[in-house]
């Protein structure tokens, strides 16, 4: 198979690296297969360097680094992506399987989520509480791409799709901002 996507040089993936609180990866460094590995091992895709971030501001940057050296961006979460969109030949992958804080506020039923939590992990932490959402039904599955999917769970019969329990995000943009964005249900 040819490889030929324009290489990202070690120097400047050790710089990149240098500048965030989480990983930056190149295709030799350790944990480079494990990222670029999606659950469909029928997708085997080589991005030119992945990024494990510890926070927004790593994807920041991340996506920032990317627009500069003219790289396609993938995005993971949980990783499960049927279809192969969370990994990209050539481009930057934006591997968020790190970032799987949850907070509850049992108070008014609302959970912040970070992008690499999945169905399993979620639903262990609402579950104590006695809370639930239309979350899935397999538990590997990354819960912000099932959500931004629509979502269909156990409980969507009754309380409709994972999305429509959505009530906002926060959107990195190709312009490398930050913005907070309500969904539909305010």
């Amino acid at each position: 198979m040819d490889r030929s996507y324009p290489a990202v040089d070690d120097a400047t993936i050790r710089d990149l690296d240098a500048r965030l609180r989480g990983d930056a990866l190149g295709p030799e460094a350790d944990g480079y297969e494990e990222a670029r590995t999606v659950w469909n091992a029928m997708i085997d895709r080589y991005p030119a360097v992945v990024v494990r971030p510890a926070d927004t501001n790593d994807v920041v940057a991340a996506v920032t680094f990317a627009r500069q050296y003219g790289l396609a961006v993938a995005v993971q979460g949980g990783g499960h992506n049927v279809a192969g969109h969370g990994v990209c030949d050539g481009g930057l992958l934006i591997d968020c399987s790190s970032m799987t804080e949850i907070r509850l506020d049992v108070e008014t039923n609302t959970a912040r989520v970070e992008p690499g939590v999945t169905v399993g992990e979620f639903d262990r932490a609402t579950q104590v509480h006695g809370l639930g959402a239309p979350a899935g039904i397999i538990s590997e599955t990354g819960l912000a791409g099932l959500t931004l999917g629509g979502g269909w769970g156990w409980l969507s019969r009754s309380y409709g799709l994972t999305i429509d329990s959505l009530r906002s995000v926060e959107v990195v943009t190709e312009n490398s901002r930050r913005k907070p964005r309500p969904s539909g249900r305010g």
